[in-house]
């Protein structure tokens, strides 16, 4: 495995790491508890070092899962692994058919809480990333880093991030307590963070792209006759999973096949290579419940684009048609 140092401070994660959100949440009923567990000894044995959950990675009769999943699961591999997770939203009426609305709440004494719930889930002394998991426009940025400051100098947390900042968010938020990475999404369908790219560099500050393979999309495994539980799968009600979507991206899977073939690569390799190839600081999370693509996934790392056929790969993005793409949940303030 190859690997990458996301921030200033020094933390070193695999180039590909495993976002873990899909096995408890958002992809269908949970799965089988057993066949996660073994699923992740299999992802430390290939090499990953880096597993992504958040607090509210659950259902409504356990709205916890995916953490408590992982504290189980990888307790064994502890001392050879990095564990990010999330505070700061709860999800609006989980019982609904998603996506659900999230409620932010960032307040110190919600953040403190969170933090302590969430190492006992996860059974460990530490967390090594601990997000952000939305801004919340209640609470001042200089107030979040101000508690994450604490958080390190008690020993709970080793560095912080923030999922979907803005500019001057990360900007504020850097300037009290170094931010280690940011957390967004990013495939070659959602590219409008790139304009953060810039002020990454000049702040040392990584990036940890989800969903980088437009929710599975770039798989090329998915066709329009695909069909997801509404009850259970976002996919259901995303834009690019929607029967006409297919038509409208006939160019975009084109260019992933060709360069596929000419690399002898898969179409998700040469999507997250694609991202890879770009920055030495970009670490993608893609998710997944199956040992064929953990497998898949991870050979991304060894596929290597030149500077020359990224720049082609993005202005044949930049002139293409493609169908829209999921963004993201709504996004509420909580009521005081």
């Amino acid at each position: 495995m190859n690997y990458r140092t996301l921030g200033c401070g020094g933390l070193r994660v695999s180039a590909v790491g495993l976002g873990c959100m899909g096995m408890s949440h958002a992809y269908g009923a949970p799965a089988d508890k057993q066949e996660m567990t073994e699923l992740l000894a299999d992802a430390v044995d290939m090499g990953y070092t880096f597993f992504d959950t958040a607090e509210s990675y659950g259902t409504v009769s356990n709205p916890h899962d995916n953490e408590e999943l992982l504290g189980n699961a990888l307790k064994p591999f502890r001392d050879r692994i990095v564990i990010a997770t999330k505070f700061g939203i709860s999800f609006e009426h989980l019982d609904a058919p998603g996506p659900h609305a999230v409620i932010t709440d960032s307040r110190p004494e919600v953040i403190r809480r969170s933090v302590d719930a969430s190492l006992r889930r996860l059974r460990t002394d530490h967390i090594d990333l601990y997000y952000q998991h939305r801004t919340d426009p209640k609470v001042e940025p200089e107030i979040v880093a101000s508690v994450m400051a604490d958080l390190i100098k008690a020993g709970k947390i080793l560095h912080w991030g923030i999922s979907e900042p803005s500019e001057e968010y990360l900007r504020r938020a850097h300037s009290v307590c170094p931010v280690a990475a940011i957390q967004d999404r990013y495939s070659m369908m959602a590219r409008w963070n790139e304009a953060l790219f810039p002020t990454l560099e000049e702040l040392g500050v990584g990036f940890v792209a989800f969903s980088p393979l437009a929710n599975g999309l770039l798989t090329r495994c998915y066709t329009g006759n695909d069909r997801f539980d509404v009850a259970t799968d976002y996919r259901a009600s995303m834009p690019q999973f929607q029967k006409e979507s297919f038509e409208q991206n006939k160019a975009l899977f084109s260019l992933v096949d060709d360069l596929a073939e000419q690399k002898h690569a898969t179409p998700a390799q040469i999507s997250l290579a694609w991202m890879m190839c770009k920055r030495p600081w970009i670490v993608p999370i893609p998710g997944t419940r199956k040992l064929c693509r953990l497998k898949e996934n991870i050979g991304a790392a060894d596929i290597q684009l030149s500077a020359k056929e990224v720049e082609h790969i993005d202005s044949a993005l930049d002139a293409m048609r493609m169908s829209d793409v999921f963004s993201g949940s709504l996004i509420k303030s909580r009521e005081e």
